[in-house]
């Protein structure tokens, strides 16, 4: 079976390969003790927590994208930009409105037997003929007879062939409303998860990849503390915040630093923290192999993240040595090797406290050296680590516990026959 991305797996998947990676971490005792239930999501609160929390938040103006964890990050972002994608729909929506009332005038006004600024014409003038071309005709349905009119469905409304109702049917996402949720037992997914990276992160990493690889000492030389505070706090606002020339490429290395330092949750989650230290010890085939069981345990969206870090970071590092240009002219390299990124890097992907805890800081050496260890390697091998070549055992492991009848019947109607027939053949 060919090697598939890791986020290309469906939710079931993931769960499924988050199962078969412990039970194998545990069974070869290549790490200490680990619980898969620690690493994901922590549990809901209870409605009086939910209420005392959305109070403070009110109050408070929480942050939206710093000293949050990162599902709420992502969550946030994904608000944000329905928000934002209603807000362009309305403004394009009133547009076409004023074009096609400004039609409609200038035909009355053109048509008009009575002078040029009379808009009032008798109906026998043009009986047959329509307003306008963006409204039906007089005649051709029951529902513009002249009255009132009273309709059970939005839908019945001129066929549903106005722009103006269709906007008036926009409603919440269905995972931002929570009492779809209510009483329903968690159901895992066939699709594909949703590629879960925050937009602070895509953004920063797109910004220097445009404008700073060239750039020398990279995420070593000082920045403007104005202008980062700046663009914090318009993220934090969660504004559509856009990274271009402008911004200086010191300062934005200096945002993602920070939006990393100030997880309360690591990249890496806490409670895999010795286990991935541990591999620091191993070498060849059997580091890589439990390094990639370990990001297997990894909840989706810190997965995500991680990945777009450690590509990011790769390609920094293929430009740190200098080159030559088409015509013969060296470019400077950016000095930022694999190490030194790693050094950079490392106790911000690996923490072992959470940022504001009292030895947050205190680091021995002996941890130090194997953070910059573990972090180079995921650097370097990290097409490979998040590439799964486990398919066939996981489906296997998890139809040997889980029944297709668990599965939703609107997933599989969306996967498809031939999904069906494969995972049936399986079980």
């Amino acid at each position: 079976m060919q090697p598939v991305s890791l986020h290309s797996l469906s939710e079931l998947e993931r769960a499924s390969l988050q199962e078969l990676a412990l039970y194998q971490l545990q069974e070869k005792l290549l790490v200490g003790d680990l619980s898969l239930a620690k690493v994901g999501p922590k549990g809901s609160k209870s409605i009086r927590q939910k209420l005392e929390s959305f109070s403070k938040e009110k109050k408070d103006c929480s942050p939206q994208t710093f000293g949050i964890p990162l599902c709420q990050v992502i969550a946030n972002d994904r608000a944000n930009r329905q928000l934002q994608e209603t807000v362009k729909s309305s403004r394009r929506l009133c547009v076409e409105v004023e074009e096609t009332v400004t039609n409609f005038r200038a035909q009355m006004q053109k048509r008009s037997p009575l002078g040029r600024g009379c808009l009032l014409v008798p109906y026998e003038v043009f009986p047959e003929e329509p307003l306008s071309p963006d409204f039906p005709d007089h005649n051709s349905s029951w529902s513009q007879r002249r009255g009132a009119m009273s309709v059970d469905c939005i839908t019945e409304l001129s066929g549903n062939s106005s722009k103006l109702l269709e906007a008036l049917q926009l409603s919440h996402p269905h995972e931002l409303d929570p009492r779809r949720n209510l009483g329903k037992k968690k159901m895992l997914s066939l699709n594909p998860i949703t590629w879960q990276v925050p937009r602070i992160m895509d953004r920063c990493c797109k910004h220097i990849e445009t404008y700073g690889l060239q750039t020398v000492g990279i995420f070593r030389v000082g920045s403007s503390k104005k202008r980062v505070q700046q663009l914090r706090e318009e993220f934090d606002h969660g504004l559509d915040v856009f990274l271009d020339e402008h911004q200086s490429v010191h300062d934005v290395a200096a945002l993602l630093k920070e939006f990393l330092r100030d997880m309360p949750d690591s990249l890496i989650p806490r409670e895999l923290y010795t286990a991935f230290l541990s591999t620091a010890s191993m070498e060849g085939p059997q580091q890589l192999a439990v390094l990639q069981l370990l990001l297997f345990l990894l909840p989706p969206c810190h997965s995500d993240t991680l990945h777009r870090l450690l590509q990011f970071l790769s390609k920094v590092a293929r430009h740190a040595e200098n080159s030559w240009g088409p015509n013969g002219q060296e470019i400077p390299g950016n000095k930022m090797t694999v190490s030194n990124l790693a050094t950079i890097f490392g106790p911000n992907i690996l923490q072992k406290e959470s940022p504001g805890e009292k030895d947050a800081g205190a680091m021995n050496f002996e941890d130090s050296t194997a953070i910059i260890l573990v972090v180079q390697r995921l650097i370097e091998h990290y097409q490979t680590l998040f590439m799964e070549t486990t398919s066939q055992k996981l489906l296997e492991w998890h139809l040997s516990t889980v029944s297709l009848s668990e599965v939703p019947v609107k997933e599989e109607k969306k996967i498809g026959a031939p999904r069906r027939k494969e995972l049936e053949g399986l079980s």
